[in-house]
């Protein structure tokens, strides 16, 4: 006969096995699994085990009985439930293959059907129409299935009953199959919502292609808890969520906005090449390539080439690809980005920066104005409100006051660059001194405790590109300044960089010696100061960098189609 332990204060009866290192908790399940055996009981683990009495031994055989009880009642309510599940597949499969009868034929008596996208169709209300899409979202009853459209200009809510939801296709449609709908489309009734405010009352429809479902279910590939590498792998279909769209339809407003303002300061959009073999913004961060035998890289900013423009075109601007071989993983770097760029002619510093504030308010204006852009940022960034003007104005002398008055230090480095560390491994900080490059860092945070877009201008040359123009020297000071701002935004940081350029011959001839630069590589853009110099400037916009923030984004990748870092070259 074997023996049964029971400790009523640290057994379970659940994970338990009844022996003295697992024991149960309580004597009526001890009975309940093994009726025939040794009973040995304890309060807990300071008293010793011993036999039940005959009163506990009869309270025991009573909870057993009950256990044995509720068991049968669960083996008989899973039988039952079985066997309905069974009836109900039987009568699904039955259903099913009856539904194969079932042919549409589209009604030829009917009005003729409208043909329109889903952001046309409030013109077209109490009108018969057919709309083409993807099944964005499903809700199937018993006699009537809810499908919410989405085609790409919006979304649709369709209502099918009755013959037109009892066919085969009906019967086993999924997420993301596409389809062509006929019927009427009617205002929602009063109380109700629907997307566009009103319903499609479907009275004919056809599957376009179906999309798998069980394990290969849309669903099942993509989550809100997929982890983000396979989102990145997913790219092509994370853009079908509402969110991932909105912020795309955002950008394509925002580059018609910046596209229409402009044309309203009579600057024209060029076209400049991405192929190139010259250097803008040093040749630590260039694409190489073989460009048919001969050294080449992808452009790092078409700057060099709107130069060139000027004195045929005028103003100019591009929206272009630019590209960096910067091995960083930050939440504001791309190695392929959208560049907006311009150059302007017969300007001075403070113009320049005057221009590039204008150029952004007004373009925000124009999204605010029109319903549908309006509509993108309230559902992105609820929170959004435009930028006061003007911006403030802080040069990098006073940003360099301003980070150590407010106890933000940087690490300190070694003459390679490197942080220097502790005997704990930890970075040692310092305070900021005139000279230093901010970093990244520092500048959000600075950036995040003003809470307002800020120009910080004046960089020091050596820290700046060799085609800035240089600011006069200050009496009793030898340091050199440069006529070069960057754009701060909160929650994003730089957004602009800009600056006026070199507009002297012999100036910029001694810019390439300093910087070890072959001039006759740059002939073409030396000769924009031998034949007619003037005064000139323009700046780099960041596309992705300014719609994270207008879109309140976290990371730049979600404001790019088909966003490129490090290791991140698909799909």
């Amino acid at each position: 006969m074997s023996t049964i332990h029971i400790d009523e204060a640290t057994g379970s009866d659940t994970t338990g096995q009844g022996t003295e290192a697992q024991p149960y908790q309580s004597l009526a399940f001890a009975i309940f699994t093994t009726a025939d055996a040794k009973y040995l009981i304890r309060k807990d683990a300071n008293t010793s085990y011993d036999e039940p009495t005959q009163s506990a031994i009869k309270k025991g055989k009573k909870g057993a009985d009950g256990l044995e009880k509720k068991r049968k009642k669960a083996e008989e309510l899973a039988e039952r439930e079985a066997k309905e599940k069974g009836e109900e597949r039987e009568k699904r499969e039955r259903l099913l293959e009856e539904s194969k009868s079932i042919v549409l034929t589209e009604d030829t008596s009917l009005a003729k059907a409208i043909k329109a996208k889903i952001s046309q169709l409030a013109e077209h209300r109490s009108k018969r129409v057919r709309v083409f899409g993807w099944v964005h979202r499903l809700r199937q009853q018993k006699d009537i299935t809810f499908v919410t459209l989405r085609d790409g200009t919006g979304y649709l809510q369709v209502v099918l009953s009755g013959r037109v939801n009892q066919t085969y296709h009906a019967l086993t449609l999924t997420l993301e199959s596409t389809v062509e709908l006929v019927g009427m489309l009617q205002v929602v009734p009063e109380g109700k919502t629907a997307p566009g405010g009103h319903e499609l009352i479907v009275d004919h429809w056809q599957l376009v292609g179906a999309a798998p479902g069980a394990e290969d279910a849309f669903t099942n590939r993509l989550n809100e808890k997929t982890n983000p590498s396979i989102q990145a792998d997913l790219r092509h279909l994370v853009l079908r969520g509402e969110t991932a769209s909105a912020v795309l339809r955002l950008r394509a407003a925002l580059l018609a906005a910046f596209r229409q303002t402009f044309v309203k300061h009579s600057t024209i959009e060029v076209t400049p090449p991405c192929l190139v073999q010259t250097m803008v913004e040093g040749g630590a961060t260039l694409f190489k390539l073989d460009y048919y035998g001969q050294p080449a890289f992808l452009t790092q900013s078409s700057q060099l080439y709107l130069e060139t423009c000027l004195p045929s075109l005028g103003d100019v601007f591009c929206v272009q690809e630019s590209f960096r071989a910067e091995n960083s993983h930050t939440r504001r770097h791309l190695s392929e980005y959208t560049h907006l760029e311009a150059e302007l002619g017969f300007i001075n510093f403070d113009d320049l920066m005057t221009h590039i504030e204008a150029v952004i308010c007004e373009s925000v204006d124009i999204l605010l104005a029109d319903p549908s852009s309006a509509a993108l940022i309230k559902q992105l960034n609820p929170k959004f409100q435009p930028p006061a003007r003007p911006f403030l104005r802080l040069s990098y002398v006073d940003a360099i006051t301003w980070l150590n008055e407010h106890g933000i230090k940087r690490p300190e480095e070694d003459k390679d660059g490197n942080a220097i560390k502790d005997e704990n491994g930890k970075d040692i900080m310092v305070e900021h001194a005139v000279g230093d490059d901010i970093a990244e860092a520092a500048e959000r945070q600075m950036t995040d405790i003003i809470g307002k877009p800020v120009f910080l201008y004046g960089f020091p040359a050596e820290l700046k590109a060799f085609y800035m123009k240089r600011m006069p020297k200050k009496e009793g000071s030898n340091a050199v300044f440069t006529e070069s701002c960057d754009l701060l935004m909160p929650n994003v940081g730089e957004i602009v960089g800009g600056s006026m350029r070199i507009s002297d011959y012999d100036e910029l001839i001694t810019a390439y010696k300093r910087e070890g630069m072959d001039p006759s590589t740059y002939y073409w853009y030396t000769d924009q100061r031998k034949y007619g110099t003037c005064e000139h400037g323009g700046y780099g916009l960041g596309v992705e960098r300014l719609l994270a923030w207008l879109a309140d984004r976290y990371t730049v990748r979600e404001c790019s189609l088909y966003p490129r870092w490090p290791e991140r070259a698909t799909p």
